[in-house]
């Protein structure tokens, strides 16, 4: 491998492992460049953005200055990723990770990359070219006292090197090389402030941190629960999701990144370092699944509090702090594979998707279901929005894939009367007032009539997109997961939607998108619950396999697949591909049904 496994400076999205502290994410390529870093936290701006701009947007590179073949993994119940490059003087081994304190996440931001040569001798070079952060600020490397450091408008960072000086220093950057022998151990680190003075550690601390960071991720993995005979493919998922966790908020973001295209070349490039309503359910059933108690907690907490704060009204989605968004811009950069436009910030928030109700309801129903207790006021706030699902139900809305065209989506539908039926199932557990639970219980009922008759294709023999289209959403196969159908109309649904929307073991979101983006995986897994809903486990088993074996070579799935070329489309990683493996391992795992010894474990391929 050499720099011509890049395409116009661009890597396959594929080819990316994550790293994460609990506060920010690094995405690192195979050829040993870290092409997207924003700070402080993982919806700043970027310092780093190669990702989506070759030329201008920064990266901080390292890898040997020959050709090499290389190989990498995540270390054990890790998010620390360890390559080994080969060469034909030597092996060399890299390990990175984002770096945490003694008692969580550090005061500053520190990403380590440590160097040992294995065998023979390994020529190796290192640059550190900062970006403009979106085009916001001109970065400038200084030296004091001998050691070089990069200020970009509030932040500050330092390089702290051993064994790899000297460096080269100009206005923009900083590189070096070095000719390292069998038994060299070396370090490439950089630390980060934002508008406050920056610490610099010394090599030793930063590599004691990093044999820490190794354990802290082993400490935390310790605490998760089953997964079945996809253990391992569940704990990369949980700790690829803990990666997306704000840990000081407990939001949990729908992705590192913004703006990967769903098509090479397309205009569907979103930002999604976000925090979806729509994924709460999914994250809460996932996090009780693990058996992850604090961060279940979490969860409904930053959730009911971004909802409080913003006077009581349902919003698609929030910032990682519990804001409304509100900005969107386009900005003046290249885009991956230049797929433009590429966005900061996300204006969607503003739309109307019924579904919401059915999500926020379904995941506080869950929490309860665990032992938990609403308190009063949220109660309330609560018992308020039931009774707005009640006088907003029959509306037309964008639907659960935020389409502009506003209509009576079936999905959005059965969110209604997953919100009503929680809502009354919260009443008489008392957890919420049950002055109005006689509406509530009626509008189930009204819904349920409404959807069989008028969102029900007969020549399809399945539920449709909206109501009177013939026109399928694989999203409709959430039936079963919320128990609105589990009968022969989901089981004939299945069979529609894998017929029309199907590609092997992936599935288009809804009808026509094979000619406009990716298959979408979260489908495959939703499609794996609804077969064990309507008791073909058979089916379930085959699919899981198959649609796990899909992920890249460190265990990551992004948000949709080329099923023609298995590349990845969408942002990366994407929380609710993870999210939605979780749940499905788990709705295998329930069934208790014997598996071959074959299906115990996973590994990435």
């Amino acid at each position: 491998m050499s720099d011509t496994h890049r395409r116009d400076g661009f890597v396959p999205v594929e080819d990316y492992a994550v790293l994460g502290d609990g506060r920010t994410v690094a995405l690192l390529a195979t050829d040993g460049s870290v092409d997207w870093w924003p700070l402080p936290t993982l919806d700043s701006p970027p310092v780093l953005s190669r990702l989506l701009d070759p030329d201008g947007g920064g990266r901080l590179t390292l890898a040997p200055s020959t050709d090499y073949e290389v190989t990498r993994r995540y270390l054990d119940d890790t998010n620390v990723v360890e390559a080994a490059y080969t060469t034909t003087t030597g092996v060399v081994r890299v390990t990175a990770a984002l770096n945490v304190g003694s008692a969580g996440r550090l005061p500053w931001t520190e990403l380590a990359q440590r160097i040992d040569i294995l065998s023979g001798f390994v020529d190796m070079e290192w640059a550190f070219i900062p970006g403009d952060r979106f085009g916001r600020a001109n970065p400038w490397v200084t030296q004091r006292d001998g050691s070089p450091f990069v200020t970009i408008e509030d932040q500050t960072l330092g390089l702290v090197l051993d064994g790899l000086s000297p460096a080269v220093t100009t206005p923009h950057g900083i590189s070096g090389h070095a000719r390292l022998s069998e038994g060299t151990r070396a370090l490439l680190a950089v630390v980060a402030t934002d508008s406050e003075p920056l610490f610099i550690p010394t090599a030793a601390a930063i590599q004691s941190r990093l044999d820490g960071t190794i354990q802290s991720w082993r400490r935390w993995t310790g605490l998760l629960s089953g997964g079945g005979p996809w253990t391992a493919a569940v704990r990369r998922s949980a700790l690829a999701l803990k990666t997306l966790l704000a840990e000081q908020s407990g939001a949990i973001a729908a992705a590192a990144t913004t703006s990967l295209p769903e098509r090479v070349g397309g205009s569907k490039n979103w930002d999604y370092r976000y925090a979806w309503v729509r994924d709460s359910s999914f994250t809460l059933d996932a996090l009780i699944n693990l058996g992850l108690h604090e961060e279940v907690h979490g969860a409904v907490s930053w959730l009911l509090g971004a909802i409080g704060a913003n006077g009581g009204d349902l919003h698609v989605f929030y910032t990682l702090d519990g804001a409304v968004a509100n900005y969107e811009a386009t900005l003046d950069i290249p885009g991956w594979r230049h797929s433009r436009p590429v966005r900061s910030g996300n204006s969607a928030s503003g739309q109307t998707q019924l579904g919401t109700y059915g999500d926020l309801f379904d995941t506080i129903s869950r929490y309860c279901a665990e032992g938990h207790v609403i308190d009063p006021g949220t109660g309330r706030m609560l018992a308020d929005l039931a009774d707005r699902c009640c006088d907003q139900w029959r509306t037309r809305d964008s639907g659960i894939w935020e389409l502009k065209a506003r209509e009576h989506y079936t999905i959005s539908k059965i969110g209604c009367w997953v919100a009503l039926d929680r809502a009354v199932t919260l009443a008489e557990a008392r957890q919420i007032p049950d002055l109005h639970v006689e509406r509530w219980r009626a509008g189930t009922e009204e819904i349920r009539d409404w959807v069989n008759t008028h969102c029900w294709s007969d020549a399809k023999s399945a539920y449709a997109l909206y109501a009177g289209t013939d026109d399928l959403d694989a999203a409709v196969l959430l039936a079963g997961r919320t128990g609105f159908e589990r009968g022969p109309r989901l089981a004939t649904s299945i069979d529609a939607i894998t017929g029309e929307l199907g590609r092997g073991p992936l599935l288009y979101r809804y009808s026509g998108m094979d000619q406009e983006e990716g298959a979408f995986v979260a489908c495959s897994f939703w499609m794996v619950e609804a077969l064990v809903h309507t008791g073909q486990t058979g089916r379930a088993r085959q699919l899981m396999d198959d649609t796990v074996a899909l992920a890249n070579d460190v265990g990551l799935l992004s948000e949709q697949i080329d099923p023609e070329t298995g590349a990845f489309l969408g942002n990366t990683p994407q929380g609710l591909s993870h999210l939605a493996l979780i749940n499905a391992a788990f709705a295998l795992q329930r069934t208790g049904e014997h598996f071959s010894s074959s299906q115990l474990e996973w590994t990435p391929q």
